[in-house]
C-alpha cells in the first residue's frame, strides 16, 4: 500500500481545534431530526394499493370524528340562521348550541392532539442484579488479580490504592472470566455477558409491564465497547423474537453517556411511528474493558467499571399516560469534541505491547465538570427546581468535584454514591440504578422534577428531566430489594 494510501487509512485522528470560545471552551447542541418515511420508495404501488390506503384514511376513526363534528357546527349554524323551532321538538333543551359547543369542543380537541408536541412517556424500567456469584469485594479483586499473572507488583498496589479510594464497596459485580488465568477474553465471552445483563434487565420489565415482545416497535440498544457483528440489538430481536418491522438501532463507543443519546434516540423515533412502545437498553460489556497490562491510565477502568444493565420502556400515546411513571420535560446534550484535550481524554487504545485498555488522563475530570456546570444553570432556568438528582456514578472523586463545583448537598449526591457503593460504575445504566434507589429509598411523589445527567468519551454530556406522574415507591423488580 502507497503512503499517502496509508496515511489516509490511519487509526490516528487529529482534530482541529475550532470555533472555541475566547475562554476556551465551546459547546454545540447534537439533535437527531426524525425522517419522514418516503412510502413511494418502500413499497410496491398498485391501483388496488392506492385504494385501499385511500379507504383507510377515509375510514380513520380521528378523521370521521373530525367530519362529523364540522357538520354538526355548519348544521347548528343553518339551524340557527333559518330560525328553526328546535324548542318545539325538545322544549327542555337547546339543542342547536348543544351541536355548536360539542361540535366546536371535539373540533379544538382534535387541533390540540395533533399539533401540539408528542409527549414521552417513561412507563417503566428495570435494572438488572446479576447472581451473588459474580460479586467480587475489594479484597478479592486484588487477590484474583494477583493470581491471574497479568500485572507486576507495581500495578497490584496501584489498583489497590485506587480501590480504597474510589467509593465502590464489596458487592459489585464482575465476570470472573477475566481474572483466568492465561485466558485471552474472546468475543464469545462478551456475548455472554452482554447476554445475561441485557436479557436479564428486558424479562425484568417485561414481567414488570405486562407488555408483549410483538408489540415493541422500536429498539435502541447502547453499549460502549462491545460491537458484534449480529449486533446486540439482534441479539435482542432474536432472543425475544421481535416483530420484523421493527425499527432497530445499535450505538456504540459512546461510552457512559449513551443511556441518554439512546433515550433521544427512542424520542424522535416515536413521534415518526407514533402507536408503538420502545424499547431502550444501555449496557456495558465488562470483561472487553478490561485491560491486562501495566499502564496507570488504563489500569483505572478496571479498578471503577462493573457488570449491569437496565431496559426502559417509552411510548409517546397520550393513552398510555394513565400507566406510566414519569413525562419527559427536558433533553440536553452537549459535545466539546471539537477540543483537543477533551477528545483525548478519554479514548480505547494499545500499550507497548499491543495490549488494549481503555485510557483516562487527567483532562477528562476538568472537562466533564465545565459540561456540568452549564448543564446545570441552563436546565434550572427552565424548570428552576430538581427534587432529585442522579450523576453518572464514575467514582468518588469525580462525585466530590461535582459536590462542591455545583453547591450540592449530601441529599443531592446520595443516590449516586449509594449506587456506585453498592454497584460500582455500571456506565451507561448507573443512573437508573439510582432512579431506582430514589424509588426504594424516597417517596418520590406527583410533580416531583429527576434530573439525570451522564458524561462520557468525546467528552460529551447529556442530561434528561423526568416529571413523576404519581406517587411512586418501591417496586418487585427493583434490584436494591433483597
Amino acid at each position: 500500500m502507497a503512503r499517502d494510501e496509508r496515511k489516509q487509512f490511519s487509526a490516528e485522528i487529529d482534530v482541529k481545534n475550532s470555533g472555541a470560545d475566547v475562554d476556551g471552551t465551546a459547546d454545540f447542541f447534537m439533535k437527531v431530526q426524525p425522517a419522514s418515511r418516503d412510502f413511494l420508495s418502500s413499497i410496491r404501488i398498485s391501483p388496488k394499493y392506492i385504494v385501499k390506503l385511500g379507504y383507510g384514511y377515509l375510514l380513520s376513526p380521528r378523521l370521521c370524528l373530525l367530519i362529523v363534528s364540522i357538520l354538526a357546527v355548519s348544521f347548528s349554524t343553518s339551524a340557527e340562521s333559518e330560525k328553526l323551532k328546535w324548542q318545539d321538538l325538545c322544549p327542555k333543551f337547546d339543542l342547536v348550541n348543544g351541536l355548536f359547543f360539542v361540535g366546536l369542543l371535539v373540533v379544538v380537541m382534535f387541533v390540540y392532539l395533533d399539533f401540539t408536541p408528542k409527549p414521552t412517556y417513561l412507563l417503566d424500567f428495570a435494572c438488572y442484579r446479576p447472581p451473588d456469584d459474580l460479586k467480587v469485594s475489594k479484597d478479592e479483586f486484588i487477590e484474583l488479580a494477583r493470581k491471574s499473572g497479568n500485572f507486576s507488583e507495581a500495578s497490584i498496589e496501584f489498583q489497590q490504592r485506587v480501590l480504597k479510594s474510589c467509593g465502590i464497596g464489596n458487592e459489585s459485580y464482575m465476570p470472573r472470566v477475566v481474572f483466568r488465568p492465561d485466558h485471552n477474553i474472546t468475543l464469545n465471552d462478551g456475548r455472554e455477558e452482554a447476554a445475561m445483563t441485557m436479557f436479564g434487565a428486558i424479562n425484568e420489565l417485561l414481567a414488570a409491564t405486562k407488555i408483549r415482545p410483538r408489540d415493541i416497535g422500536i429498539l435502541v440498544v447502547n453499549c460502549g465497547v462491545l460491537n458484534t457483528t449480529p449486533s446486540l440489538s439482534s441479539m435482542v430481536i432474536n432472543h425475544f423474537k421481535l416483530k420484523n418491522d421493527v425499527q432497530s438501532f445499535n450505538l456504540g463507543g459512546m461510552g457512559c453517556a449513551a443511556g441518554i443519546v439512546a433515550i433521544d434516540v427512542a424520542k424522535d423515533l416515536l413521534k415518526v411511528y407514533p402507536g408503538t412502545y420502545a424499547l431502550v437498553v444501555s449496557t456495558e460489556a465488562v470483561s472487553f474493558t478490561w485491560y491486562k497490562g501495566n499502564d496507570r491510565d488504563k489500569l483505572i477502568s478496571n479498578c471503577f467499571l462493573r457488570m449491569g444493565a437496565a431496559a426502559m420502556l417509552l411510548s409517546s400515546s397520550r393513552y398510555h399516560r394513565w400507566r406510566a411513571k414519569y413525562e419527559l420535560k427536558h433533553l440536553l446534550r452537549t459535545h466539546q469534541g471539537m477540543h483537543d484535550t477533551s477528545f483525548k481524554s478519554m479514548h480505547i487504545a494499545e500499550d507497548a505491547k499491543g495490549t488494549q485498555g481503555v485510557s483516562i488522563n487527567d483532562n477528562a475530570v476538568e472537562a466533564l465538570l465545565s459540561s456540568v456546570s452549564w448543564h446545570l444553570k441552563f436546565l434550572t432556568n427552565k424548570t428552576r427546581l430538581f427534587e432529585h438528582i442522579c450523576i453518572v456514578a464514575t467514582s468518588k472523586k469525580v462525585l466530590d468535584e461535582i459536590e462542591m463545583k455545583l453547591e450540592l448537598t449530601e441529599d443531592n449526591t446520595e443516590a449516586a454514591r449509594k449506587t456506585l457503593e453498592r454497584f460500582g460504575n455500571t456506565s451507561s445504566s448507573s443512573i437508573w440504578y439510582e432512579l431506582a434507589y430514589l424509588e426504594s429509598s424516597t417517596n418520590i411523589k406527583n410533580g416531583h422534577r429527576i434530573w439525570q445527567i451522564s458524561f462520557g468519551s468525546g467528552i460529551k454530556c447529556n442530561s434528561l428531566v423526568w416529571k413523576a406522574l404519581k406517587n411512586i415507591g418501591s417496586t418487585n423488580q427493583s434490584p436494591w430489594e433483597c
